[in-house]
């Protein structure tokens, strides 16, 4: 019988640690039998044969099983307190970082599971969302900010199709109630923070020559959206049908975004050589289609085909 060992430190202890005799699952070289790998203040230092045991170090023993790195889920609403704020077809200012559960049961059953990382994200209640918190999953402590992955890149939810229009449309009778609704969406919102950017240049440039220049009034909804168009944050797109991706990225043309990943993308096969040249990303659920009538058509070949073509593609799982 085979075991599947994940080395992950489940506690905020980073103690040193040494897994022996391993077959190892490596992501650039291949598999590696009877190896070892040392973890020290929680990274992964060496990885080879016969290794020394640090000083210190707990020994584990892993022969006949399976180490691997930790699984990375792109696409999570886990250790985050609220997932929509669905008050606004645009609401750009609110984060998921500002929400962080560490107690959320689900960081411990991902870990046993071998998920060390999470791309926590906003809900598809809006057609412009609230950005993203990626976490580092620890179990057992307090401290929201033991859980935050220093580095990772700023990020944004946005959706497409019937989750914007059922929320806002036919809830709230406000835009958009429509597929075109969100479109227009996105460009007045673009188009907003490229004049807030405008007027805060506008000011930069005059206030050292000019004592009664005034500053614009600060909006961290439109701030957000200015760092979107400037690339300092990457839009992670809720999209299911062929028409609203190209939809997106004409729109994302426009406004000289190009930062931007598909997220679920059931139809992106159909516009695969679009997306490749774009140079967007997809993020495909790998078997899980016609749940409701706008994802009805897909295929298993999905992510292949992307692939295939050369979109950047990662299997997505939802938790």
């Amino acid at each position: 019988m085979t075991f599947l060992a994940v080395a992950v430190m489940a506690q905020v202890d980073k103690g040193d640690v040494i897994i022996k005799n391993g077959t190892v699952i490596t992501i650039t070289k291949g598999i590696l039998e009877n190896t070892d790998v040392v973890i020290q203040n929680g990274k992964i230092t060496r990885i080879g044969q016969n290794l020394r045991t640090p000083s210190g170090a707990k020994e584990v023993d892993a022969t006949g099983m399976h180490v691997m790195p930790g699984i990375i889920d792109a696409h999570s609403h886990i250790g985050i307190d609220a997932v929509n704020e669905a008050t606004n077809p645009i609401t750009a200012e609110v984060f998921t970082g500002d929400a962080i559960d560490p107690l959320d049961l689900g960081i411990y059953r991902a870990l046993a599971g071998g998920v060390t990382t999470s791309h926590a994200m906003h809900g598809s209640a809006n057609a412009i969302g609230g950005q993203c918190e990626t976490i580092k999953h620890h179990y057992g402590s307090f401290n929201p900010e033991d859980l935050r992955m220093e580095g990772a890149p700023r990020t944004i939810k946005f959706a497409l199709g019937e989750n914007p229009m059922r929320v806002h449309g036919e809830g709230r009778g406000i835009q958009p109630r429509t597929r075109m609704g969100v479109e227009q969406v996105f460009r007045k919102g673009f188009s907003e923070a490229r004049a807030y950017m405008q007027a805060w240049e506008k000011y930069n440039n005059e206030k050292n020559t000019n004592a009664k220049a005034v500053a614009p009034a600060y909006n961290y909804r439109m701030q957000t959206l200015a760092d979107i168009l400037t690339g300092d944050i990457i839009i992670h797109c809720h999209s299911y049908r062929a028409d609203e991706i190209l939809m997106l990225m004409n729109v994302c043309k426009d406004f000289g975004i190009k930062k931007l990943c598909f997220q679920h993308v059931n139809e992106g096969f159909k516009v695969a050589p679009e997306l490749a040249e774009f140079g967007a990303g997809a993020s495909v659920f790998a078997d899980w289609w016609a749940y409701k009538f706008e994802v009805y058509y897909s295929t298993a070949y999905n992510a292949s085909i992307l692939t295939k073509n050369g979109v950047v593609t990662l299997s997505l799982i939802h938790i």
